[in-house]
């Protein structure tokens, strides 16, 4: 057993169960480095430095050249361990992360990027001025979701107005940057950062969020909650409010950005309307459309090598480098349309298929 944390109302009681505990120890033949006891602030507690208010990690080595994949694997271990105390985003991480992919032998020859060794090198320096701080249980909790769609990371707060800095951060939440789908929308990583971070919360505090604050302009912050099925199961049963209005701090400044207006409309246009087809027999990629000039039908055929849902969305590519004013585009393709639907400002999943 390494730590033992021992927990009371009070020091009378701290001082009996501490007393019990040592006794209990002893006699199971055991013996306790009495110097190693800490019973005042600041204390070390599962590689943590623990003070009044703050908890910050202790000393942390960095490996910064390690030269096979156990030996990176390690590294980015011991990184992960850190990661929601010290707010380093996983997108921060991504040249360190990219390089366990590729093998299984875990000593298997690793050389480090140039751009792994500037992210080892940010850990090295965040990790000797970053801290969180203690919960208090007389403030509640607040989350917001932070930086840029679609890369979003989220913050566990609380709100101190006593205090010149009133922003108490407990915790940093990130997902991870492997996502299942090959498309995923900004709500779908929202609620997913939302979910984290309820669960979360349960383990810290066993409570839930007073206040939750998300990146979306206030015209549409009412239809996402009342139209996205994955920001209405995230939030599903919470006690608290939604907001798109955090807490006024210099954090929140440089970080809070919201979700870009979506360029997409549902009603068609008094425009320029592009027909696209293709083909998985003649591998035909086709846009044809009414010149709004001479009246004439024009058209745009290539050949595209794959399935028909590739030439398909070849001819979708097109269309939008063709015309540069606003259109509409009608596709009988539903697998078209729901990529397009989804892909407006999202994440997208590296796939093996270079055409795709």
């Amino acid at each position: 057993m390494d730590d033992i944390l021992i927990c009371t109302e009070t020091d009378y009681y701290l001082e009996t169960v501490l007393q019990k505990t040592i006794q209990a120890i002893e006699e199971a033949g055991f013996e306790i480095a009495m110097e190693k006891i800490q019973c005042t602030c600041p204390c070390t507690y599962l590689g943590f430095r623990i003070g009044e208010q703050t908890i910050a990690s202790q000393k942390l080595t960095i490996k910064d050249n390690p030269r096979t994949l156990r030996g990176l694997q390690q590294l980015s271990a011991s990184i992960n361990w850190v990661h929601n105390l010290i707010g380093i985003t996983t997108e921060d991480l991504a040249p360190l992360f990219n390089l366990l992919r590729g093998s299984d032998d875990l000593d298997f020859p690793q050389t480090i990027t140039p751009e792994a060794q500037e992210v080892i090198q940010k850990v090295s320096e965040v990790l000797s001025t970053k801290q969180a701080h203690r919960i208090d249980p007389a403030l509640p909790f607040q989350f917001n979701v932070l930086g840029k769609t679609p890369r979003f990371h989220g913050l566990i707060f609380q709100w101190d107005p006593s205090l010149r800095d009133q922003l108490l951060i407990i915790e940093w939440v990130f997902i991870s940057d492997k996502q299942n789908k090959t498309i995923t929308t900004p709500q779908e990583l929202m609620a997913q950062l939302i979910i984290k971070a309820r669960a979360r919360l349960k383990t810290l505090a066993g409570c839930e969020f007073t206040y939750t604050y998300l990146p979306v302009t206030l015209n549409s912050l009412e239809p996402a909650l009342l139209t996205n099925e994955h920001l209405q199961f995230a939030l599903d049963s919470s006690p608290g409010q939604i907001s798109i209005h955090p807490p006024k701090h210099k954090l929140f400044n440089t970080c809070f950005n919201l979700v870009p207006k979506s360029l997409k409309i549902r009603t068609p246009l008094k425009a320029l309307t592009a027909f696209t087809d293709g083909s998985g027999r003649s591998h035909k990629s086709v846009i044809t459309w009414k010149n709004p000039d001479t009246q004439e039908w024009e058209s745009d055929v290539q050949i595209v090598q794959g399935s028909p849902q590739i030439a398909e969305l070849a001819s979708i590519v097109r269309a939008f480098e063709k015309f540069k004013q606003p259109l509409n585009l009608v596709t009988d393709s539903d697998y078209v349309v729901r990529i397009i639907e989804r892909a407006e400002h999202s994440l997208l999943k590296e796939v093996s298929n270079p055409n795709l």
